[in-house]
This record gives structure tokens, sequence and C-alpha cells, in this order.
């Protein structure tokens, strides 16, 4: 039994986005199998796996945004460390022993739905035309080999 469905109203139209955000809706549906087994020990793992890919999730579509010149790139990078702070606390109360995956599920699966459908829905189209732009840009060797030297240089 799933806790969250993807909903066709969440795609972004960015593969890479929409399947980040879909593995993150498969870990809060994780939690919520490992609380129905009543497994404490995967309990803990997929709260740390959840909460450690949501941050590089973010770290990853803040660069996006920065690099398609997205107006609201700062705004939306806010958004992201209120949000973190927040579930840093989720991860502080669980690790001292409380059970918070119960009120952790309803946040991720009601912030992240939210997020998605408003924030996200906004920065679709910056992006969507920076990535055209990137893949028909041929000078330095193309998007590709600049990616590369700007990641492994």
């Amino acid at each position: 039994m799933v806790y969250l469905e993807w909903e066709s109203d969440l795609d972004t139209g960015i593969e890479v986005i929409d399947g980040q955000h879909k593995r993150i809706v498969e870990m809060i549906n994780d939690l919520h199998a490992a609380q129905l087994q009543m497994d404490k020990a995967a309990v803990a793992r997929v709260i740390e796996e959840v909460v450690d890919y949501t941050l590089s999730h973010f770290a990853f579509e803040e660069t996006l945004l920065e690099d398609a010149g997205y107006q609201f790139s700062r705004a939306h990078k806010k958004v992201h460390e209120l949000f973190i702070r927040r579930v840093n606390v989720f991860r502080t109360r669980h690790q001292a022993g409380d059970d918070v995956a119960d009120e952790l599920k309803d946040l991720l699966g009601r912030w992240l739905f939210n997020h998605i459908r408003n924030d996200d829905a906004n920065y679709v189209e910056a992006v969507k035309a920076n990535m055209q732009q990137l893949t028909r840009d041929d000078s330095s060797g193309g998007w590709l080999s600049r990616s590369m030297r700007r990641f492994f240089a």
C-alpha cells in the first residue's frame, strides 16, 4: 500500500527534475512501508536517505535555476533553506528517539506536492529555454565539454 501516488500534474517536463521528484516520492513511500513493518532500523535509514537526497536535489535544482538566469532563483533557494531547517528538526528529534515518521511523511508529502505545483512550475520555462540553448551551443566544444570542464577541472 502506497502513501503517495505520483500525479501527472506534478510533471515539470524536465526529465531529470521529474525523475528526482519521483524518487523522493518513492522514498516517502519506503518510509511508510518501513513504518508499517515496524522496522525501526529501516525507518531510520529511510529518514536519512530522504533528507540527504532532498538536499542534493535542492542543490542540483538551484544550479539549474542559476545557470538559466531565473529571476527568482534566490527566493527559490530561500524556500529550500527554510524547508531544510524544518526537516532537520525532524532528523534531530528522530536521532533523539522520537517517533517522527508520521509527521515527517505528512510534511514531506504536502510540502513536496505543493512546491512542485507552485514554486517549481514557475521556473520551468526559464530552465527549458536555457537547456535548449545549451544543447544548440557549439562554442567552446559544446555544452557537454563545458560542463565536464566545470565539474572536473
